[in-house]
């Protein structure tokens, strides 16, 4: 038994092949005791007329008055979620729903949360996209402490049971997956990632490239910052560090003088950085306590 959400704002064209597909797709399989939340983010298009002609026995709709927002939306349909085990996927037919059985043999092996790693040449489309996705995806891995394939894929299997517990320090926009993928992993839960193709989006886009990216970094920095402090001070620390470093090194080939002071001045910050950290962290076992 398993709920499948699914998220859609101004899907017009996409909602009924989308629909339609993942019922086709889940008879193939002879999957049963399913259900299909779909949560209408305050779409200004056709999107909720067209969802009217299912069946309300399988195809449960929520509807917010206005657009709230893409973890928002998973959110409430989650919350209207009748079965525990909760499978994520967008409205844009790019994710394979037929890959749901091999998520699903993988989460019942005993993962927390399973997750499809995006492959091909859609995933990668973009020249914009890819340094940031790299940035991102340094940042997470630092972050977790781990090897990440895909940091903010929307095709996903977990407990609705165990994800209601981190809602208050998710992201509510498109940045819902990264923090949920932070989440789980600092706080010792097992994510298993397996690879799925990425295929063309159908319709436009609802991505702000640079201002989604900048929400993304402010949610990574604040989970870190909530999980585990002394890895930003950490960062920040390293950083000094390595100005010390070029400091000494530009007094020592060019004579600079005050390029020794500035090692000198790094090195300190880097140590009172430490210190804070260290304080920060004894902090945050307190309040675990």
């Amino acid at each position: 038994m398993f709920s499948i959400v699914i998220p859609a704002y101004n899907e017009e064209d996409a909602i009924e092949p989308t629909v339609e597909y993942i019922k086709k797709t889940l008879g193939e399989l002879k999957l049963k005791k399913w259900e299909l939340v779909i949560v209408d983010d305050g779409s200004e298009d056709k999107t909720f007329e067209r969802l009217k002609k299912y069946d309300k026995d399988s195809i449960k709709v929520v509807r917010h008055p206005h657009n709230l927002g893409y973890g928002r939306s998973l959110k409430d349909g989650i919350d209207a979620a009748t079965h525990d085990t909760i499978v994520i996927i967008d409205c844009d037919l790019t994710y394979p729903f037929e890959k749901i059985g091999d998520l699903l043999d993988l989460y019942k092996k005993g993962f927390d949360m399973v997750v499809g790693a995006r492959t091909g040449k859609f995933y990668k489309e973009s020249i914009l996209k890819s340094p940031l996705r790299k940035i991102l995806r340094f940042l997470v891995e630092f972050t977790a402490g781990r090897s990440i394939p895909d940091i903010n894929s929307g095709f996903r299997v977990f407990s609705k049971q165990t994800a209601k517990k981190y809602f208050k320090h998710l992201c509510e926009t498109f940045s819902f997956t990264t923090s949920i993928t932070l989440a789980y992993m600092m706080t010792g839960k097992t994510v298993k990632y397996t690879e799925i193709p990425y295929h063309a989006r159908e319709g436009k886009t609802k991505v702000k490239l640079f201002a989604d990216s900048l929400r993304t970094m402010q949610y990574i920095v604040q989970a870190i910052t909530y999980y585990n402090p002394l890895k930003i001070f950490l960062l920040f620390a390293i950083f000094c560090f390595l100005c010390s470093i070029l400091g000494f090194l530009a007094s020592a080939l060019l004579g600079l003088r005050s390029g020794f002071l500035l090692g000198i001045g790094g090195l300190l910050t880097c140590l009172v950085i430490m210190c804070f950290g260290l304080i920060a962290d004894l902090l945050k076992q307190i309040m675990d306590k």
